[in-house]
């Protein structure tokens, strides 16, 4: 199954028809260009386009900051209702509520259809879940194996998410984080890691925020270690 993050193509198409009028066409022969040099990359496989739709729990566990709080919501493409609108009665778009068309896509990747999905992105979060992954900007297919994607998630708690307003070690960067965690071999020390960095509650914190769910309303809880809250404060 090709699981296409319907958000991101959107968002660009809507970017590259700016300045066309409101009820013109010409987004439409754009998209219709856009998704059939994806779908033409599967084309024995079957599609599903997600896109978020209300109601995001994050904004629930952002503490520290407001979750994609520096984000002007007047800064919007102006096409960009009708471009979902066309993907919905076009391309039977799936709109997920609660959360965010990247924890849908998570999901069906590692229950539904484990070992048989393409996520089809440019979403770097994706990196965190194990399987085939397909950048159709690059063109790029390549593949997530589990403990890399572990790796992954857990230097996003340490970095943060300037894009999503999710705050970070300061100064820290992708290259530093890899460096901090790189020679650890249980989930539990990765962990304990991110605890000494930020300490406990922003560790979690960041974890809730960047985890991309595996199962409907999941949120994202600590593995066992050797370090407890407590311990930790």
């Amino acid at each position: 199954m090709l699981l296409i993050d319907g958000d991101i193509i959107a968002y660009r198409i809507a970017c590259a028809c700016e300045g066309d009028e409101v009820g013109s066409s010409y987004y439409k022969s754009n998209l219709d260009s856009y998704l059939s040099g994806v779908l033409l990359k599967y084309p024995e496989m079957e599609y599903i386009v997600y896109l978020t739709g209300k109601g995001n729990f994050r904004h629930d566990v952002a503490v520290t900051a407001p979750y994609k709080g520096n984000r002007d919501p007047n800064s919007r493409p102006t096409l960009l209702q009708e471009v979902r609108h066309y993907l919905l009665e076009a391309y039977d778009a799936v709109v997920i509520n609660g959360c965010e068309a990247d924890d849908a896509i998570a999901t069906a990747a590692s229950t539904l259809y484990l070992g048989k999905a393409v996520m089809a992105s440019i979403d770097k979060d994706f990196d965190q879940i194990a399987g085939v992954h397909y950048n159709f900007v690059k063109d790029i297919e390549y593949t997530i194996q589990p403990w890399e994607g572990l790796l992954n998630f857990y230097i996003q708690i340490i970095v943060g998410d300037a894009v999503d307003n999710i705050i970070g070690v300061d100064g820290m960067g992708n290259v530093g984080a890899r460096d901090l965690l790189q020679g650890c071999t249980k989930e539990g020390d990765l962990w304990e890691i991110c605890v000494d960095q930020i300490g406990w509650d922003r560790a979690l914190e960041n974890a809730r925020l960047v985890w991309l769910q595996r199962e409907a309303g999941q949120l994202w809880e600590p593995p066992e270690c050797s370090i407890t809250k407590e311990q930790s404060e």
